[in-house]
Protein backbone atom coordinates (compact mmCIF):
# COMPACT_ATOMS: atom_id res chain seq x y z
CA UNK A 1 0.00 0.00 0.00
CA UNK A 2 1.61 3.26 -0.84
CA UNK A 3 2.07 5.51 1.68
CA UNK A 4 2.54 9.32 1.22
CA UNK A 5 5.58 10.16 -1.37
CA UNK A 6 8.47 7.48 -0.92
CA UNK A 7 7.09 5.05 1.42
CA UNK A 8 5.35 1.34 1.09
CA UNK A 9 3.15 0.06 3.89
CA UNK A 10 3.24 -4.04 3.44
CA UNK A 11 -0.27 -5.17 3.24
CA UNK A 12 0.61 -8.70 3.83
CA UNK A 13 3.47 -9.52 6.96
CA UNK A 14 6.97 -10.13 5.40
CA UNK A 15 9.08 -11.30 8.30
CA UNK A 16 13.13 -12.34 8.29
CA UNK A 17 13.58 -15.73 9.08
CA UNK A 18 17.24 -15.84 9.98
CA UNK A 19 20.55 -14.38 9.46
CA UNK A 20 23.96 -14.95 8.98
CA UNK A 21 27.18 -12.63 9.00
CA UNK A 22 30.47 -13.59 7.85
CA UNK A 23 33.45 -11.01 8.73
CA UNK A 24 37.21 -10.50 8.71
CA UNK A 25 39.76 -10.64 12.02
CA UNK A 26 39.11 -6.71 12.53
CA UNK A 27 35.16 -7.14 12.60
CA UNK A 28 35.41 -10.05 14.26
CA UNK A 29 38.12 -8.34 17.57
CA UNK A 30 35.92 -5.19 17.48
CA UNK A 31 32.33 -4.28 19.58
CA UNK A 32 30.09 -6.84 18.04
CA UNK A 33 32.81 -10.07 17.80
CA UNK A 34 31.26 -12.49 19.61
CA UNK A 35 27.63 -11.69 17.55
CA UNK A 36 29.17 -13.07 14.34
CA UNK A 37 28.12 -16.35 12.88
CA UNK A 38 31.67 -16.60 11.77
CA UNK A 39 34.89 -14.52 11.92
CA UNK A 40 37.89 -15.19 9.45
CA UNK A 41 41.46 -14.34 10.48
CA UNK A 42 42.61 -14.71 6.89
CA UNK A 43 41.69 -11.41 4.81
CA UNK A 44 42.13 -13.54 1.43
CA UNK A 45 39.95 -16.25 3.11
CA UNK A 46 42.36 -18.30 1.50
CA UNK A 47 41.46 -16.95 -1.99
CA UNK A 48 44.16 -15.71 -4.47
CA UNK A 49 43.33 -11.91 -4.52
CA UNK A 50 40.90 -9.30 -2.68
CA UNK A 51 37.95 -9.69 -5.03
CA UNK A 52 37.67 -13.23 -5.08
CA UNK A 53 37.83 -13.04 -0.83
CA UNK A 54 35.18 -10.55 -1.24
CA UNK A 55 33.18 -13.74 -3.30
CA UNK A 56 34.49 -16.18 -0.96
CA UNK A 57 32.57 -14.23 1.83
CA UNK A 58 29.61 -14.10 0.25
CA UNK A 59 29.63 -17.60 -0.28
CA UNK A 60 30.22 -18.48 3.12
CA UNK A 61 27.44 -16.04 4.13
CA UNK A 62 25.07 -18.41 1.94
CA UNK A 63 25.84 -21.42 3.00
CA UNK A 64 25.78 -20.05 7.15
CA UNK A 65 22.26 -18.72 6.07
CA UNK A 66 20.78 -21.48 4.66
CA UNK A 67 22.24 -23.95 7.52
CA UNK A 68 20.69 -21.81 10.19
CA UNK A 69 17.46 -21.77 8.62
CA UNK A 70 17.36 -25.65 7.54
CA UNK A 71 16.74 -25.17 3.72
CA UNK A 72 19.06 -26.03 0.93
CA UNK A 73 19.03 -23.57 -2.68
CA UNK A 74 16.00 -26.07 -4.25
CA UNK A 75 13.91 -23.83 -1.38
CA UNK A 76 15.03 -20.11 -2.47
CA UNK A 77 13.46 -18.93 -4.98
CA UNK A 78 15.21 -15.21 -5.68
CA UNK A 79 18.62 -13.57 -4.26
CA UNK A 80 18.82 -9.87 -3.89
CA UNK A 81 21.80 -9.16 -3.32
CA UNK A 82 25.10 -6.41 -4.13
CA UNK A 83 28.40 -5.31 -3.41
CA UNK A 84 30.63 -2.12 -4.35
CA UNK A 85 32.90 -3.91 -7.01
CA UNK A 86 32.42 -2.98 -10.93
CA UNK A 87 29.87 -4.71 -12.44
CA UNK A 88 29.21 -6.87 -9.12
CA UNK A 89 31.98 -9.23 -9.27
CA UNK A 90 32.01 -9.82 -5.60
CA UNK A 91 28.51 -11.03 -5.83
CA UNK A 92 28.27 -12.71 -9.41
CA UNK A 93 31.84 -14.62 -8.46
CA UNK A 94 30.82 -15.55 -5.12
CA UNK A 95 26.47 -16.63 -5.42
CA UNK A 96 26.82 -18.40 -9.28
CA UNK A 97 27.43 -22.00 -7.77
CA UNK A 98 23.88 -21.43 -6.26
CA UNK A 99 21.72 -21.77 -9.76
CA UNK A 100 19.56 -19.57 -8.15
CA UNK A 101 17.32 -16.44 -9.70
CA UNK A 102 19.65 -13.09 -9.33
CA UNK A 103 18.63 -9.87 -8.98
CA UNK A 104 22.08 -8.02 -8.64
CA UNK A 105 21.52 -4.50 -7.25
CA UNK A 106 24.12 -1.33 -6.59
CA UNK A 107 23.04 0.83 -4.32
CA UNK A 108 26.80 1.88 -2.78
CA UNK A 109 26.59 1.06 0.94
CA UNK A 110 22.93 1.18 0.82
CA UNK A 111 22.36 -1.85 -1.11
CA UNK A 112 21.44 -3.50 1.79
CA UNK A 113 18.45 -1.65 2.47
CA UNK A 114 17.79 -2.30 -1.17
CA UNK A 115 17.87 -5.50 -1.46
CA UNK A 116 15.45 -6.09 2.00
CA UNK A 117 13.04 -3.64 0.18
CA UNK A 118 12.73 -5.32 -2.69
CA UNK A 119 12.93 -8.65 -1.43
CA UNK A 120 10.23 -8.20 0.76
CA UNK A 121 7.64 -6.31 -1.59
CA UNK A 122 8.28 -9.20 -3.83
CA UNK A 123 7.68 -11.63 -1.12
CA UNK A 124 4.19 -9.24 -0.21
CA UNK A 125 2.90 -9.89 -3.74
CA UNK A 126 2.94 -13.53 -3.61
CA UNK A 127 5.67 -13.59 -6.07
CA UNK A 128 8.22 -15.46 -3.71
CA UNK A 129 8.08 -18.33 -0.84
CA UNK A 130 11.73 -17.39 0.55
CA UNK A 131 13.88 -15.22 -0.80
CA UNK A 132 17.50 -13.90 0.68
CA UNK A 133 18.69 -10.54 0.67
CA UNK A 134 22.41 -9.98 1.13
CA UNK A 135 25.30 -7.20 0.80
CA UNK A 136 28.95 -7.68 1.05
CA UNK A 137 32.16 -5.39 1.12
CA UNK A 138 36.10 -5.95 1.90
CA UNK A 139 38.49 -3.50 3.15
CA UNK A 140 41.36 -4.12 0.52
CA UNK A 141 38.85 -4.50 -2.72
CA UNK A 142 37.21 -1.23 -1.56
CA UNK A 143 40.47 0.53 -1.28
CA UNK A 144 41.96 -0.79 -4.37
CA UNK A 145 38.91 0.67 -6.32
CA UNK A 146 38.06 4.01 -4.76
CA UNK A 147 41.23 5.14 -3.27
CA UNK A 148 44.67 3.81 -3.66
CA UNK A 149 45.94 0.14 -3.15
CA UNK A 150 47.30 -1.10 0.27
CA UNK A 151 50.94 -1.16 -0.91
CA UNK A 152 51.00 2.67 -1.42
CA UNK A 153 50.73 2.72 2.77
CA UNK A 154 48.65 6.76 2.23
CA UNK A 155 47.81 8.00 5.56
CA UNK A 156 44.01 8.33 6.43
CA UNK A 157 42.13 11.46 7.52
CA UNK A 158 40.26 12.16 10.73
CA UNK A 159 37.49 11.87 8.00
CA UNK A 160 37.76 8.96 6.96
CA UNK A 161 35.87 5.62 7.93
CA UNK A 162 36.84 2.02 7.30
CA UNK A 163 35.32 -0.31 4.69
CA UNK A 164 34.15 -3.43 7.16
CA UNK A 165 34.84 -6.82 5.47
CA UNK A 166 31.73 -8.74 6.16
CA UNK A 167 28.77 -10.20 4.49
CA UNK A 168 25.30 -9.96 6.08
CA UNK A 169 22.64 -12.12 4.59
CA UNK A 170 18.73 -12.36 5.69
CA UNK A 171 15.98 -14.96 4.52
CA UNK A 172 12.73 -13.47 4.45
CA UNK A 173 9.42 -14.98 4.25
CA UNK A 174 5.77 -15.47 5.31
CA UNK A 175 6.87 -17.64 7.69
CA UNK A 176 6.97 -15.90 11.41
CA UNK A 177 10.36 -15.07 12.41
CA UNK A 178 12.52 -12.59 14.43
CA UNK A 179 11.93 -9.75 13.07
CA UNK A 180 8.74 -8.48 10.91
CA UNK A 181 9.11 -5.81 7.98
CA UNK A 182 6.20 -3.37 8.23
CA UNK A 183 7.35 -0.83 5.00
CA UNK A 184 9.64 0.60 3.83
CA UNK A 185 10.78 3.94 2.31
CA UNK A 186 12.87 4.55 -0.83
CA UNK A 187 15.23 7.24 -1.13
CA UNK A 188 16.05 9.94 -3.44
CA UNK A 189 19.97 10.82 -4.52
CA UNK A 190 20.38 14.02 -2.74
CA UNK A 191 23.67 16.43 -3.48
CA UNK A 192 24.89 19.02 -1.25
CA UNK A 193 28.04 19.05 -3.69
CA UNK A 194 30.72 17.83 -1.46
CA UNK A 195 33.65 16.12 -3.74
CA UNK A 196 35.69 14.62 -0.49
CA UNK A 197 35.66 11.11 -0.89
CA UNK A 198 37.64 10.97 2.40
CA UNK A 199 34.61 12.56 4.09
CA UNK A 200 32.32 9.80 3.09
CA UNK A 201 29.63 10.77 5.93
CA UNK A 202 29.35 14.03 4.65
CA UNK A 203 28.30 12.84 1.55
CA UNK A 204 25.91 10.67 2.88
CA UNK A 205 24.73 12.21 5.94
CA UNK A 206 22.03 14.83 3.68
CA UNK A 207 20.30 11.74 2.03
CA UNK A 208 20.20 10.27 5.56
CA UNK A 209 18.33 13.48 6.89
CA UNK A 210 15.81 13.41 3.58
CA UNK A 211 15.12 9.95 3.75
CA UNK A 212 14.28 10.25 7.95
CA UNK A 213 12.32 13.30 7.70
CA UNK A 214 10.39 11.96 4.20
CA UNK A 215 9.28 8.22 6.30
CA UNK A 216 7.72 10.51 9.32
CA UNK A 217 5.73 12.77 7.24
CA UNK A 218 4.41 10.08 5.01
CA UNK A 219 3.46 8.00 7.86
CA UNK A 220 2.69 11.00 10.08
CA UNK A 221 4.64 10.57 13.26
CA UNK A 222 7.69 11.79 15.82
CA UNK A 223 10.92 10.30 15.76
CA UNK A 224 10.15 8.30 19.09
CA UNK A 225 7.62 6.53 17.27
CA UNK A 226 11.13 4.66 17.09
CA UNK A 227 12.72 2.78 20.06
CA UNK A 228 15.87 3.30 17.60
CA UNK A 229 16.83 5.18 14.20
CA UNK A 230 19.94 3.04 12.38
CA UNK A 231 21.66 4.88 9.86
CA UNK A 232 24.05 2.70 8.18
CA UNK A 233 27.64 3.71 7.98
CA UNK A 234 27.68 8.11 8.65
CA UNK A 235 30.29 7.60 11.49
CA UNK A 236 31.41 9.82 13.79
CA UNK A 237 31.23 12.79 11.53
CA UNK A 238 27.94 12.20 9.24
CA UNK A 239 26.45 11.70 12.59
CA UNK A 240 27.28 14.71 13.94
CA UNK A 241 25.71 16.49 10.45
CA UNK A 242 22.61 14.60 10.00
CA UNK A 243 21.70 15.24 13.46
CA UNK A 244 21.80 18.76 13.08
CA UNK A 245 20.14 18.85 9.58
CA UNK A 246 17.01 17.28 11.05
CA UNK A 247 17.24 19.52 13.78
CA UNK A 248 17.30 22.55 11.16
CA UNK A 249 13.64 20.33 9.78
CA UNK A 250 12.25 20.37 13.35
CA UNK A 251 13.29 16.82 14.39
CA UNK A 252 15.65 15.77 16.68
CA UNK A 253 17.31 12.50 16.90
CA UNK A 254 19.83 12.50 19.03
CA UNK A 255 18.66 10.62 22.27
CA UNK A 256 17.39 7.55 19.60
CA UNK A 257 20.02 7.57 17.35
CA UNK A 258 22.32 4.72 16.60
CA UNK A 259 25.08 4.37 13.57
CA UNK A 260 26.03 0.91 12.43
CA UNK A 261 29.55 2.26 11.31
CA UNK A 262 29.90 3.61 14.65
CA UNK A 263 28.83 0.36 16.34
CA UNK A 264 31.43 -2.13 14.27
CA UNK A 265 34.51 -1.02 15.38
CA UNK A 266 35.79 -0.03 18.72
CA UNK A 267 37.03 3.68 17.42
CA UNK A 268 40.43 4.74 18.52
CA UNK A 269 41.49 1.17 19.97
CA UNK A 270 41.21 -0.21 16.22
CA UNK A 271 41.98 2.85 14.08
CA UNK A 272 39.23 3.43 12.21
CA UNK A 273 38.96 7.06 12.25
CA UNK A 274 35.41 8.43 11.97
CA UNK A 275 34.43 4.86 12.12
CA UNK A 276 33.33 1.78 9.91
CA UNK A 277 31.77 2.04 5.87
CA UNK A 278 30.77 -0.21 3.07
CA UNK A 279 27.55 -1.84 2.35
CA UNK A 280 29.02 -5.00 4.22
CA UNK A 281 28.63 -2.76 7.60
CA UNK A 282 24.65 -2.08 7.99
CA UNK A 283 24.20 -5.91 6.70
CA UNK A 284 26.54 -7.64 9.53
CA UNK A 285 25.19 -4.96 11.85
CA UNK A 286 21.47 -5.91 11.81
CA UNK A 287 22.42 -9.54 11.40
CA UNK A 288 23.87 -9.56 14.94
CA UNK A 289 23.07 -6.25 17.05
CA UNK A 290 20.36 -5.24 15.66
CA UNK A 291 18.52 -8.66 15.44
CA UNK A 292 19.73 -9.51 19.25
CA UNK A 293 18.12 -6.37 20.23
CA UNK A 294 14.94 -6.79 18.71
CA UNK A 295 14.61 -11.01 19.54
CA UNK A 296 15.07 -10.28 22.96
CA UNK A 297 12.41 -7.01 23.33
CA UNK A 298 15.13 -4.07 23.81
CA UNK A 299 13.37 -2.82 21.00
CA UNK A 300 10.25 -3.43 19.34
CA UNK A 301 10.41 -1.17 16.33
CA UNK A 302 13.37 0.35 14.44
CA UNK A 303 13.67 2.51 11.44
CA UNK A 304 16.86 0.92 9.53
CA UNK A 305 18.55 3.19 7.00
CA UNK A 306 21.21 2.15 5.04
CA UNK A 307 23.50 5.26 3.48
CA UNK A 308 25.25 5.07 0.20
CA UNK A 309 27.87 7.49 -1.81
CA UNK A 310 26.80 7.11 -5.59
CA UNK A 311 30.48 7.89 -7.09
CA UNK A 312 33.12 6.25 -9.20
CA UNK A 313 36.72 6.91 -10.04
CA UNK A 314 35.81 7.98 -13.58
CA UNK A 315 32.93 10.50 -11.63
CA UNK A 316 35.30 11.56 -8.76
CA UNK A 317 38.70 11.85 -11.66
CA UNK A 318 36.28 14.09 -13.53
CA UNK A 319 35.94 16.41 -10.75
CA UNK A 320 32.07 15.34 -10.02
CA UNK A 321 30.45 15.80 -6.74
CA UNK A 322 29.40 12.48 -4.54
CA UNK A 323 25.82 12.50 -4.23
CA UNK A 324 24.10 10.23 -1.36
CA UNK A 325 21.35 7.74 -1.25
CA UNK A 326 19.40 6.29 1.57
CA UNK A 327 17.00 3.51 1.84
CA UNK A 328 14.81 3.49 4.87
CA UNK A 329 13.26 -0.26 6.18
CA UNK A 330 11.05 -0.53 8.93
CA UNK A 331 11.55 -3.14 11.09
CA UNK A 332 9.37 -5.06 13.89
CA UNK A 333 9.70 -6.92 16.62
CA UNK A 334 7.67 -10.46 14.63
CA UNK A 335 7.57 -13.02 17.51
CA UNK A 336 4.60 -13.03 20.02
Amino acid sequence: MQCGKQTTILERPVYIRSCASVVGKKEGDGPLGKLFDVAVEDPMFGMKNWEEAESKLQEMAMDKLMIKAGINEEDIRYIFAGDLLGQLIATTYGLKKYEIPLFGLYGACSTMGEAISLASMCVAAGNADSVVAMASSHFASAEKQFRYPLEYGNQRPESATWTATGCGAVLLGLEKGTMLIRGFTTGKIVDFGVKDSMNMGACMAPAAADLIERNLKDIDEKPDYYDMIITGDLGHIGRRILIDLLKEKGYDITDRHMDCGIEVFAGNEEDTKAGGSGCGCSAITLCTLIEERIRTGKWNRVLFIPTGALQSTVSYNEGKSIPGIAHGVMIERGLA
